[in-house]
């Protein structure tokens, strides 16, 4: 699966490849989590959202392979600032329930970039 997502962004020179990842990620998180996707781009929040934005970075840095700084770019934070995410959610995932729910929201993101894959491979060889 984490090949099909590398797929994905192969050319990370271009903008609109490196934030397709985030915005998926956070379009994924905010629906697990019932929340509004513009919340997730919103400053400090509350620490509900600030988690739900953290969770979103980790599975931008993680699910899609994207390094700490264009997942900071995306998400206009620090690369520290995901690392920190990062570390949250890892730290989180010793909770069986919690690493159940990231396993599938992973495993989702990954058919979502699946099917998009193929979707635009298609279009490309009309």
């Amino acid at each position: 699966m984490e090949h099909i997502m590398n797929m994905m962004i192969a050319k990370r020179s271009d903008p609109t490849r490196l934030s397709a990842p985030a915005r998926l990620a956070e379009a994924a998180v905010s629906g697990a989590m019932s929340l509004p996707v513009g919340a997730l781009r919103a400053g400090r929040g509350t620490r509900r959202i600030a988690f739900a934005r953290q969770l979103a970075m980790y599975l931008t840095h993680v699910g899609f392979g994207l390094t700490l700084t264009e997942v900071g770019a995306c998400f206009e934070r620090d690369r520290t600032t995901v690392r920190h995410a990062c570390a949250l959610v890892e730290d989180r995932r010793d909770q069986p329930a919690f690493d159940f729910a990231v396993s599938a929201l992973e495993t989702g993101l990954a058919h979502l970039a699946f099917g998009l894959q193929l979707r635009f491979g298609r279009e490309g060889s009309r």
